[in-house]
């Protein structure tokens, strides 16, 4: 029989909140809302102060100031996120050989094997006040065998405190629990769940396989064997290199600007909506030249975690712009976006208006469904080659194109 891993998941509290409440503590014990601060706009974050009002993520900016008028409204700034995240990345880099990062404000820790030496309980919690002490942020953890109960286990265990489930409790702890606590139970499963009678995790542990199997397939599976506390998933080691990005060698070799920025921003828009679609955000844009004389030049800026296109394509469209050499023939372009990290669109809800959003969401939708190259700028029209391609289910870097125009 194998022996049990410990998995502990952590997770910053009210992250951009508590980033917040660092700057100002007047912003101590108000309801905070961080997102687009216009009617308009979304909240991306809320303080637990304002939660009580029944707001959440997600939720119109003008509905939220209608449930709670007197809430603090802020704008929100992810460079100081990024900051505050890599000075939590960095502690925890020291401490722990195997860990991952799935957001800006989440990760999981392997600690398997540690219980024979020092003990994983005493060594996350010493982990914690330490990460807490140097940085003055909030967090909560979950310990347990696999990433799915340690990762609602810090969602009990919030605000700020921890919780250990020990081997062989998963499923009496699960059981009371809402289904919707599970990891991939989103709006649409959820409703399935209900109308086959199912709202508790009991109730789902106590169902059939073959049923959740003919209600939701694949997912379904997936998900009756988390309600059952089995989840064989591995923390994957946080690599800060993993990028992806596409190249465009060209037959001919040219000096037509509008031709090499149109290929540009098509290439950073078909980048963007890849980190989109893989629930990625980059905080560094690179961009490649190579001249005729095959001599390459690269450019690159560390920027504040996103994935929208509003930020990227002026950034590579800037970047080429410096390292351009007008005097020069150019044999082949590239983009590169790096030091991915989890978190999908979240962070970039400060300056979003809800439409803006939407529409993020309905041109993903169609690529999504007819191809990536259905919907595109106009400037992009001649990238017509950048293929239809998935990188997250590959390693990293990727290349998503490297052919010849």
């Amino acid at each position: 029989m194998a022996a049990s891993k410990s998995i502990v998941h952590i997770d910053m509290d009210t992250f951009f909140v508590s980033c917040e409440r660092l700057l100002d503590s007047r912003l101590n014990g108000k309801p905070i809302l961080i997102g687009g601060t216009t009617d308009r706009g979304v909240v991306a974050s809320c303080s637990y102060e304002a939660r009580q009002f029944g707001i959440h993520s997600a939720m119109p900016m003008g509905l939220a100031k209608e449930l709670c008028p007197e809430a603090v409204i802020i704008k929100g700034n992810t460079a100081t996120y990024s900051k505050f995240s890599n000075d939590v990345t960095e502690i925890i880099k020291e401490k722990v050989p195997v860990y991952e990062k799935t957001s800006i404000d989440e990760f999981y820790m392997d600690l398997s094997g540690m219980d024979r030496f020092y003990g994983c309980m005493t060594f996350a919690t010493e982990l914690r006040e330490r990460i807490m002490k140097e940085t003055g942020l909030p967090m909560s953890f979950g310990l347990s065998q696999n990433k799915t109960v340690s990762k609602i286990a810090t969602g009990e265990a919030k605000p700020n405190n921890k919780i250990q489930i020990k081997h062989g409790a998963e499923k009496p702890f699960l059981a009371p629990l809402s289904v919707k606590k599970i990891p991939s139970v989103g709006a649409k499963t959820y409703h399935t769940l209900k109308t086959l009678g199912v709202r508790q995790i009991k109730t789902l542990q106590q169902m059939p396989v073959e049923l959740m199997d003919s209600a939701l397939g694949k997912n379904g599976v997936s998900i009756w064997k988390k309600a059952q506390g089995i989840d064989n998933s591995p923390v994957v080691p946080y690599n800060e290199r993993k990028s992806i990005s596409t190249e465009r060698t060209f037959d001919k070799d040219t000096i037509d600007v509008l031709k090499l920025k149109g290929l540009l921003t098509a290439m950073a828009e078909n980048l963007a909506f890849q980190l989109r679609r893989g629930q990625k955000l980059t905080a560094c844009v690179t961009v490649k030249i190579r001249y005729s004389d095959f001599n390459t030049y690269t450019l690159q800026r560390r920027i504040p975690y996103s994935a929208a296109d509003h930020d990227l394509i002026p950034l590579v469209v800037e970047l080429f712009n410096k390292l351009y050499n007008k005097r020069l023939l150019v044999r082949l372009i590239g983009v590169r976006f790096s030091h991915l990290v989890g978190g999908g669109y979240q962070i970039n809800l400060f300056e979003d208006s809800e439409e803006r959003i939407k529409l993020y969401q309905a041109m993903d939708h169609i690529r999504d469904r007819f191809g990536d190259r259905k919907i595109m700028r106009a400037s992009g029209m001649e990238a017509k080659t950048i293929s239809r391609f998935n990188p997250f289910n590959g390693e990293s870097p990727i290349s998503l194109a490297n052919r010849r125009q």
